[in-house]
């Protein structure tokens, strides 16, 4: 049979187009996990959908509160049946993925734009420098002040530690012995005790290259010193006055909504929820970071609040890079995700949302990420080192130990835990 020049290139046409469809990955069916409220829940549900919807995947949503959450992905990643995208609490990463094995590695999927994120993100969410989890938002620890309180004081609101206990003294001359410049109670305390560290010797509470801890007994000595300097001079109340109010966190104080604790050292998202106590008239303000003479760094706080990771048991893993960085650097996720989790670390999502978000909240993050400061590891957060600790700055708040034997036992105290991860 002869075939006509039309029916030929008909022919070759359909063949073409018999290969190309052969050539595509076929629409994969994948699963997300993650935790959150029902407007994170409402705006991932949204996000998926649309990401599934643009790459022909199929993902379903497994979504939960906060509670129980780490023992259900433990236990599912004890039996290797994890989600393919998982949204992982930052500090979990050690608990893991301690090798770098735990999750597929990002770096080598190519449905990903690594270039939206900056080098320190990147290496906060990777371990034994395997890229384990891409932030999904930055965020950092910055100073909050009442500037209603230091107005009625005459001072202004201080921009160095060396100002802050001028203020302190002024403010309790004119306010009352009431009155108190700053908080610092457990977690806040055991931060600012690092700030402390940081900001003289521009080094991070463990070292990377020996897993151990990386400040010296005398340098601990002096961060702890500093926290009971803020005692003595009556900057934030004692532990025994705090311990006498029973557990009430900060914001719910009558102190604090009347302005007789002036100030705080809090996550930068958490604005809100130290603004919204203050009686009317009072103004919550962030400041930049306060340095202490001769310090090397801000010493900033920052981290990852969480990462999105992959399974490395995925048997879709470019599928679910894909939707990842449709849910992070691509407008149909960014727009369906928008705030629900912090302010965005991608840088393409930041430009997309624009101005989007409460002001305050933006300044504080502003903050966070221009100042400067070494990689903190997620051990920091580790539950055993963050509670050997905290344990152990109240017994030197009670006298029981001086501020030199508190950073020998300290120290001794974080390397046995970090031991565990040799």
């Amino acid at each position: 049979m002869t075939l006509t020049k039309k029916t030929m290139h008909f022919l070759a046409a359909t063949a073409c187009g018999v290969m190309l469809l052969s050539a595509s990955a076929p629409a994969a069916e994948l699963r997300m996990s993650w935790w959150g409220g029902e407007s994170r829940h409402v705006a991932t549900q949204k996000a998926i959908a649309a990401c599934g919807q643009k790459y022909g995947h199929t993902v379903k949503g497994e979504y939960t509160g906060f509670d129980g959450y780490l023992e259900k992905l433990s236990t599912q990643m004890a039996g290797r049946t994890e989600a393919d995208i998982i949204q992982v609490n930052w500090p979990w990463l050690p608990l893991f993925s301690k090798n770098g094995e735990g999750f597929a590695d990002l770096s080598k999927l190519k449905g990903l734009d690594l270039s939206n994120w900056t080098k320190a993100d990147l290496d906060s969410g990777s371990m034994n420098g395997v890229l384990q989890g891409l932030s999904v938002s930055t965020t950092g620890r910055v100073f909050f002040f009442n500037t209603t309180t230091f107005e009625k004081a005459g001072v202004p609101v201080p921009e160095d530690w060396d100002a802050f206990f001028a203020a302190t003294k002024t403010i309790k001359e004119k306010l009352g012995k009431d009155h108190y410049t700053f908080n610092a109670v457990k977690e806040t305390a055991q931060l600012l005790v690092t700030l402390a560290v940081v900001q003289k010797t521009g080094k991070d509470l463990v070292d990377p290259k020996t897993h151990r801890v990386a400040w010296t007994p005398a340098e601990l000595a002096d961060g702890i010193s500093f926290l009971g300097k803020l005692v003595e001079t009556g900057a934030i109340r004692s532990q025994k006055e705090e311990a006498s109010d029973g557990n009430v966190n900060l914001y719910e104080k009558p102190a604090w909504a009347e302005g007789r604790i002036a100030g705080s050292y809090e996550w930068d998202s958490t604005y809100s929820k130290y603004a919204d106590p203050l009686k009317q008239g009072q103004v919550l303000k962030p400041v930049p970071m306060l340095k202490l003479s001769g310090a090397v760094t801000d010493g900033v706080y920052r981290k990852p609040s969480m990462v999105f990771s992959i399974s490395r048991n995925s048997k879709n893993p470019e599928a679910a890079a894909q939707i990842v960085n449709c849910l992070l650097n691509e407008p149909e996720g960014i727009d369906a995700l928008g705030t629900t989790r912090g302010l965005p670390a991608s840088k393409a999502a930041i430009a997309r949302l624009g101005d989007k978000g409460e002001p305050e909240v933006r300044a504080a993050n502003a903050i966070v990420m221009a100042a400067s400061g070494p990689v903190v590891s997620p051990f920091n957060e580790h539950p055993q080192i963050r509670s050997a600790f905290i344990d152990t700055l109240e017994e030197y708040a009670y006298g029981q130990l001086k501020a030199d034997e508190a950073a020998e036992q300290i120290i001794d105290s974080i390397n046995d835990v970090l031991a565990q991860f040799d």
